[in-house]
Order: C-alpha cells, then structure tokens, then sequence
C-alpha cells in the first residue's frame, strides 16, 4: 500500500545532530513511517534533488495571539521553515479573560507588542474565559502550523485582581487564587506560565503591566503551581539588573522543579566580549536547573526608512515628514531646503548620534545584508565620506524611490560575538518575536539567518547541530516528545531545504491587517517543501493553502 507522501533524493538532517544521510523519508496519516532508505511508492512524491530534508522548525518566542484570527498562515514564520510556534511570551495574553477583561488585554498588547487594538478586539472571537477555550478558539481558526501557548500572568492577575493588579499587591488569598489558575490553565492546555520584567513594557497611561514587579512570594506560589503541572517558567528580564535577575529567576525554577526559558538579547561589552550570563548561568546548572535562553542569530532592531516612518529623528520637520503619507513623504525629501532642515532637526536632536552609530542600510538586493561591520554603518560611512549620517539616509531613501529600510540595531550587535554566544549548549536561537511588533520590527526569518550565514556562508555551525539547535533542541524545552526529529512513528512536520540557495529576503510593509493596518513581512528563498502533519503547506516559497496544524497542549498529569 503505498505512502501517503514520499521524498526522496535527498539529504536526511534527522534533528538529532547525528550525520546526516542521504535519502528521504515517508509518510501517512501524518506520521513518518520511513526515513532513509524508503522503498514504497507515495500518492504524492517530492524529488528534494540533493537538498535538505529537515524536521520542521520550531519557534518559542511569538506573539500570534492575535495575530491567528486573521492569518491563519501564521506569517511571516511559516515562510521560514517554522512548523510549530510558542505564543503567549512576556506575560502579555488573552486568556483566562473575563467579558469584562477584554478591553484591558487588548490595550495592553497594542501598548506592549505593537498590535493594534481594533485589530485585536475585531480580529478575534473572543468567546472564551478559561485558556483552554482560548485554545479551542485558536483550533477553530484552522492554524496552517502548529501552536502551542503559555499563560501569562497579565491576564492571570488581572483575572483575579482586576485594575488592582496594575498598581497593587495581591492578599495572600488572592495570590492562591492567581496560583490556581495558572494551575488549572496548564491543566487545560497551556505547555507554561509567562512574566515580564521589563519596566520598558507599559499599559497605555505609562504604568507598568500587571507582575512587573511582583514579589517572590506571588511568584513562587506560582511556580509552585506551574511544576506541579508539568509546566515551564519562561521570563523576559529587566536586562539593567541582569545579575539580580537572573538570581531571581534561578529561584523559581528551584521552587517549580521545572525547565526554564528566558529571552537572552545581550549588548556587548566595549571591548565586545561576551558579558552578563556566564556567571550567573553556570551556577544554574551546578544547581541542577534545566534552563534555556534564546538570542537571536544575527543582530536585533527597529526597521526606518519612509516606508515605516521611522526615523532618524521625531523633532523638527520630521514630524511633518511622518504626518505625510507615503508618496508625499518621497515627494518633500526631494526638495533640497527641506532635506537640508530635517538635517538641521536632527543635529539638534540629541539622541541622533546613538541610533546612527548602529543603523545600516539593508542593501538593494534580494537577500537584506544583516552582517556589515562597524564601517558600514551610516556613522562611519558619514566619517570616510565627509557628510551627515542623516544625509546619506536621506540620499539612500531618494536613490531607492523612497524603499530604502534601514536597521537600527539594539542588541547582538556584534556577530563574531553572536557566533560564539550561539555555541552555548544553553543558547538557542530565537526570540524574533513573530506576530508583534508589526510595523516596527522583522526578525522573524531569523531560522533562515542561521542556515544561510552561520552554515553555508562561514561554516561556523554543522547542518547537523544547527538543524539540532532548530529541532529537537527546541522540542524539549516545551516538552514535545512527538516532533522536532525525523524518526520512525514521529509527527510528520518535514523541510525541503535548498542549502545552496536558502536566505531571508527583503523585509516589506504590507496593508493587509484588519482595517488596512500595515505591517511589516519577510519571505524566503530556499524551501522546496514544507509539511505540517504530513500535509504540504509550502512548496518552492509559497503557501499552497492548506492548512493542517494542530493546537499542541500540555500533557501534564
């Protein structure tokens, strides 16, 4: 009987890190049932011809909360190779909710995560209260890929606090309250629990988001709950106390027992040697504590260029440039006094010179250049050129009719430091925050990033380990033992990855979120395939239209 899906021809990456082998792999009713050497037939076949043939990828740090009710695609990630996605990090979901609640969580994600508010409100179903019918409702939308989500505490202490949770501590009682329900969430589905501790991430009116500063003893309730349901701690730190927080953190994994994921962007020291987590890192790990941190594989930062309207500076005439639409804003730059004030603004604008010292020009190819050094930047280009910094983002914008973007880069910035940080058997790649963001950031093709630099540009990682560091690496974090590597019996979420060829392309800004709202998007290059239980989604870098993911809940017992 044949196969539902065969590939063949090519060259089996299983996900363990083990050499690869040349063959393919086999298929039905969505699990593998060969790899290597495969001697049935398939109702469909793919010739991979000589390329990749990979687990599909898996990304812990998204934002799709909303973002599922209206592309079910789950782009930009699923362009990327990306077969399974995290969402609800940073403490910021929608769910468990009370009718009452909605307003308040969609608010605070427009303020967090840079989705707008009508979107979310009108984007969504919202028949939900407990996080197991937020997942019911996610499954009713049809996912192209598959999601798995953690609670956060946002919405578990505002569910039992109310506007109290912004500002106040909870009782005792109301502290086994929260601690129940993040229990009970985990029961229903959700793979772990969720906190912020960044002060940057605000509500509307500047006031921090519900557990920013909550103290350990609610957290430790809570990461009681969580390690008596199987669950994980995942953390996004106040990075200015880094050695207080880590401490922090290293904590509540001890109280909960369980595995912990944290966001681990880092900013180099000025020598640009590797700083802040080592230390702090091995003690972990003396202790026995099962903890992971994701760092993006390329440098980090907002998008500026006319199409975003994010720009060198927000003083002066350049108000005047982002009240414009686009075509206006091109036609004002090329008017010689107006560019001549909007660098006059900038020079008066004091924080100019800190954002031009790590903003680069992406290029005008296909594939974006995310690995200029120091000299590239408009800094320094301004210095070996005898100019302003500001007028070569202005000349570069004119030249390019107006598509110029430019990356303003805030963390990892220094790849040969990023190269060795990646290394760690702790480090995973990451936190490219799909889903929010939209308008400001594109880091999502950061798995296509890695094969394409850290692979077959400079040979700094195996296609084994880095295929690993993608898969099954992943998997285990969030305790998914059915994916993350091609074995006999394993859920069938498959790539077909040309090495020679694979890359991110050019970010672009797209108007198509509910009521026009644009956002920013990036395709790839490089995938022959994609399947999510063993069904195609992607073939030669498009979407066919299916759509065949599932919602991956927790198996706590």
């Amino acid at each position: 009987m044949a196969d539902d899906l065969v590939i063949r021809n090519g060259l089996v990456v299983d996900g363990t890190g083990r050499a690869a082998v040349e063959g393919g792999v086999a298929v039905k009713d969505g699990f593998i049932t060969a790899v290597g050497k495969v001697d049935t037939a398939g109702k469909r076949e793919i010739d991979a011809d000589g390329a990749a043939i990979t687990p599909g990828f898996i990304d812990l740090h998204t934002h799709f909360d909303a973002q599922a009710g209206w592309d079910p695609l789950l782009t930009p990630v699923s362009w990327h190779g990306v077969t399974t996605v995290l969402i609800g990090n940073c403490g910021v979901t929608f769910a468990p909710c009370k009718p009452e609640g909605q307003e308040f969580l969609a608010n605070m994600m427009e303020t967090v995560e840079d989705i707008p508010k009508r979107a979310i409100l009108e984007g969504l179903a919202w028949d939900w209260e407990s996080y197991g019918e937020y997942l019911d409702s996610i499954e009713r939308l049809g996912p192209a890929i598959n999601v798995a989500g953690l609670v956060g505490h946002c919405a578990s202490r505002f569910y039992v606090m109310g506007e109290r949770a912004v500002d106040e501590d909870p009782s005792e009682d109301e502290i086994q309250e929260i601690s129940r329900l993040v229990g009970a969430s985990i029961r229903e589905g959700a793979v772990g629990f969720s906190s912020n501790r960044l002060p940057g991430h605000v509500l509307p009116d500047g006031r921090s988001i519900p557990g920013t500063y909550a103290k350990s003893n609610e957290l430790a309730a809570i990461s009681k709950a969580v390690g008596a349901n199987n669950g994980i701690l995942q953390f996004v730190l106040d990075y200015t106390k880094l050695n207080d927080e880590m401490s922090l953190i290293a904590d509540q994994a001890k109280v909960a027992g369980t595995r912990l994921l944290f966001s681990a962007p880092f900013q180099p020291a000025d020598d640009d040697s590797l700083t802040g987590f080592d230390t702090a890192i091995n003690d972990m790990l003396a202790d026995g504590i099962d903890v992971s941190g994701l760092t993006l594989p390329r440098s980090g930062g907002f998008l500026s260029g006319l199409t975003t309207g994010i720009f060198p500076s927000n003083k002066g005439a350049w108000r005047e440039l982002k009240n414009l639409n686009f075509k206006a804003r091109i036609e004002r730059v090329r008017d010689a006094a107006f560019r001549a004030q909007l660098v006059a603004d900038a020079a008066e604008d004091e924080d100019v010179a800190a954002r031009i010292k790590h903003t680069y020009w992406l290029g005008a190819e296909d594939q974006p250049n995310y690995t200029g050094g120091r000299d590239e930047s408009l800094a320094a280009r301004a210095v070996a050129e005898g100019k302003d910094p500001v007028e070569i983002w202005l000349e570069t914008s004119i030249e390019t009719n107006g598509e110029a973007l430019f990356h303003v880069r805030f963390f990892n910035h220094n790849l040969s430091v990023v190269s060795e940080f990646l290394k760690a058997d702790w480090i995973l790649p990451g936190i490219g925050d799909a889903g929010a963001h939209v308008s400001q950031i594109m880091d999502s093709g950061w798995a296509s990033f890695m094969l394409a630099h850290w692979v077959r540009e400079t040979g700094a990682f195996s296609i084994e380990e880095a295929i690993r560091k993608l898969t099954s690496a992943q998997a285990r974090v969030i305790g998914i033992e059915d994916r993350g590597v091609l074995a006999v019996g394993k859920r069938a979420d498959i790539n077909v990855i040309d090495l020679h060829t694979v890359s991110e392309r050019q970010p672009q800004l797209v108007h198509d979120f509910p009521h026009g709202v644009a956002r920013l998007i990036q395709k790839a290059n490089g995938y022959k395939a994609t399947v999510c239980n063993g069904q195609v989604i992607l073939q030669n870098d498009q979407h066919t239209g299916t759509r065949s993911g599932s919602i991956l809940r927790s198996n706590s017992t």
